[in-house]
Order: structure tokens, then C-alpha cells, then sequence
């Protein structure tokens, strides 16, 4: 098994997730590309302590960028939507 810490990279905090934190108990991460559901629900039940209930990803291509002349390509990454149990959340900015 993958080091839970490393499975997890980074929460996206965007508009559209801070909706779906406060309507559907869900959190958005951004997750290593070779993480599977089953080791992404692991991680965040062990690391705060919470219950999931479902997890969701979605694999997002890299967009095409210019420098100048020059065309390049963003990294693609995966991203997961994690549901919580009701009653239960993750406060990333707690005691701020």
C-alpha cells in the first residue's frame, strides 16, 4: 500500500466545492494519478478521522498554454470528490 500522506496532495477550495461542502457534505482534493477509490477513502477516514461514504474522480487534461511562440501543455491531474457522513466534516481553517 502507497503512504496515505502522499495519496492526498492538496483540498481545492473553489466556489463550486465550498457549494458542495455546504449543500452535499462532499470535499474536493486533488489526488496522485495512481490512486484507486478504495486507497483515496482509506487515506482520508485514517488522516482526519471522518467516515466516507463515496468517492468520485475524474481524471482533468492538462490545458494548452502559450509562451510567446511557444505552445506547451499543463501537467494532467486527478481529482476527487469525497462524500462524507452526514453529521461529520473537515475544517481545513480551523482556529483562523
Amino acid at each position: 500500500m502507497k503512504d496515505l500522506a502522499r495519496i492526498l496532495e492538496r483540498p481545492i477550495i473553489t466556489e463550486k466545492g465550498t457549494m458542495l461542502r455546504q449543500d452535499a457534505n462532499q470535499l474536493v482534493f486533488a489526488v496522485n494519478r495512481d490512486a484507486n477509490k478504495i486507497e483515496i477513502k482509506k487515506a482520508i477516514e485514517d488522516l482526519f478521522n471522518v467516515h466516507v461514504e463515496d468517492v468520485r474522480t475524474i481524471v482533468v487534461k492538462g490545458k494548452k498554454k502559450r509562451w510567446g511562440m511557444h505552445q506547451y501543455r499543463r501537467s494532467t491531474w486527478k481529482k476527487a470528490i469525497v462524500q462524507l457522513k452526514a453529521g461529520e466534516s473537515i475544517e481545513f481553517y480551523e482556529g483562523v
